[in-house]
């Protein structure tokens, strides 16, 4: 110890040198680790390219430069991941989601291809007889009824079977001009004819017409036969009546084969074609089913009800389909034309109105899925599917599952979306009274202050949602309906649903009343679930719209 220290004071000068040389290393070193160190290693990190960002992950519109907390919520501020080498290749109307983003709003695609649009059309109808097998018995000739072999309306009868007997001094005269006729058969044949032929068009059978020339003297009374086989639905005589020639005597129905009228509304009509088979059931014949098929489609609507009828042939033995029966029938049917087209599920298109919005995944982003917002053209609805008239293209990738949430994400980011369809302000996330927080700096509590304050003096208007049911039929109901809800100061938007009479409705409870709203829509003629319409309202609508049945 004692040589170290006799050795350090002989060379104190070398000591002290080499003392202040590392002082002097120490400084510059920490003065060079103060400022950032540009690397030109390839694989060395930029830091003076880039800095973090730090955003709310329930506010993604937050924008800041420094952790801390959300000023809207107060949650933790989280990193936003850099991508910049991706995000050069994405286009400003274009938005991105994160595979886990993904999986959490259960988003599903499918690629877009061609197929034959059908659709299950529900009917209602009625049991009509065929018109072409009525037939109508009218007098010939002028006469007394001596006596009916109809009892009573409804009853079946045979083809030849008697419906009554007629006296007629007309028949007679006719009768004996025929017996003169006849002894002038050979020389006169033209004679002997018209006077047979004036009998056969007063209906008189080749059989009848035949007895009087074997007696060789005219018969008093005559038969009146059926034509045809069937029901007499009308009995327009009794016994001792005195008929002159056209007057109505009876009326004979065949319903061994009878027509479905059913009623379809202009929307349904594209979807109905002759030959489509329909099935159908009455509530008269619980769990039995009929069938057949179309054969007749109205050229024409009906200005009153606004639909056209179509009808169904079908075969009535047992006659267990009887006139007036209320039907319901089912079509399963093809778009007329038969042809292929451009088809998406109805989960797939964000509806406003006015416009139909789908999100297109654009192609080239597998690592980070990528959508694009895109208006399209719809066609004909074809069950749970809508057919494309434009704005798509086969074999593109849509979103089907989840697409509300992607439409979400785009407007708090700025993108193009259904209620913003330009994108920017406000789609960029600003809420109502909130100036944009943009990456601000460590002394601007002022700005979040200022946004706070004028979030609190500027309140959103405060909307409730419920829906009811509404007695209708069809689309006029639902003009009708909607029109009257909307008439009502503080209504939104309201929205009836023709198949499950519910209308679904947004207003401000501080300007009225579900009940004020229910009060309306029952003056203008439709029942609700709380009150009825008067009277002299619901009689004086068309008839397809008359509910109560």
């Amino acid at each position: 110890m004692k040589n170290i220290v006799v050795i350090i004071k002989q060379n104190y000068k070398l000591v002290v040198g080499i003392l202040i040389i590392g002082v002097l290393i120490g400084f510059l070193t920490g003065r060079l680790s103060s400022h950032p160190q540009i690397s030109t290693s390839p694989n060395s990190q930029i830091s003076t390219s880039s800095h973090q960002i730090w955003t709310c992950s329930m506010h993604p519109q937050i924008r800041m430069d420094h952790p801390g907390k959300c000023p809207i919520c107060g949650m933790d501020l989280i990193p936003l991941k850099n991508n910049t080498n991706q995000e050069a290749a994405v286009s400003p109307n274009e938005i991105q989601m994160t595979d886990a983003a993904m999986k959490i709003a259960n988003i599903q695609t499918m690629v877009v291809h061609k197929a034959y649009p059908d659709k299950k059309v529900y009917l209602l109808g009625k049991i009509q007889p065929d018109e072409r097998n009525i037939a109508e018995l009218t007098a010939r000739f002028s006469g007394r009824i001596e006596k009916l072999y109809v009892n009573f309306t409804g009853q079946r009868m045979a083809k030849g079977d008697k419906l009554a007997t007629i006296y007629s001094p007309q028949l007679i005269t006719a009768q004996k001009e025929l017996l003169e006729a006849e002894e002038y058969k050979q020389s006169n044949p033209d004679f002997y004819k018209a006077a047979r032929n004036k009998l056969k068009l007063w209906d008189l059978t080749d059989e009848q017409i035949n007895n009087i020339e074997t007696k060789g003297e005219a018969q008093t009374s005559f038969d009146i036969l059926s034509p045809i086989e069937g029901t007499v639905t009308q009995r327009n005589v009794t016994p001792g009546d005195y008929v002159k020639e056209g007057n109505s005597l009876f009326e004979v129905i065949d319903l061994t084969k009878v027509w479905v009228m059913f009623e379809a509304y202009e929307n349904d009509l594209q979807w109905i074609k002759v030959g489509d088979k329909v099935d159908f059931t009455t509530q008269s014949l619980p769990g039995k089913n009929f069938s057949g098929h179309v054969g007749f489609i109205d050229p024409v609507i009906d200005p009153k009800t606004r639909i056209a009828r179509v009808r169904v042939e079908v075969p009535n033995p047992g006659l267990v389909l009887k006139p007036e029966m209320f039907v319901n029938g089912l079509a399963v049917s093809s778009v007329a034309g038969n042809h292929k087209d451009l088809m998406i599920p109805k989960t797939a298109v964000l509806w406003t109105g006015k416009r139909a919005v789908v999100y297109v995944k654009v192609p080239g982003h597998e690592q980070q899925p990528t959508f694009a917002y895109r208006e399209i053209v719809l066609g004909p609805e074809a069950g749970d599917f809508y057919v494309v008239a434009g704005g798509l293209q086969e074999d593109e990738e849509i979103a089907v599952n989840g697409v509300f949430k992607i439409d979400a994400a785009a407007q708090l980011a700025g993108k193009p979306s259904m209620m913003n369809p330009q994108g920017g302000n406000p789609g960029a996330g600003e809420m109502p009274g909130m100036k944009m927080i943009t990456p601000a700096k460590h002394n601007e509590p002022k700005a979040i202050s200022e946004n706070m304050s004028a979030m609190k003096q500027k309140p959103e208007a405060k909307t409730q949602q419920t829906t009811f049911r509404v007695s209708g039929n069809c689309d006029m109901c639902k003009a009708r309906i909607e029109k009257a809800a909307k008439s009502v100061s503080g209504v939104d938007s309201t929205d009836w649903n023709i198949k499950t009479k519910m209308l679904h409705l947004i207003f401000d409870p501080g300007k009225t009343s579900q009940d004020d709203v229910q009060k309306v829509i029952a003056m203008a003629g439709h029942d609700t679930g709380k009150y009825k319409a008067p009277d002299s309202v619901y009689n004086s609508l068309p008839e397809c719209c008359r509910y109560r049945k």
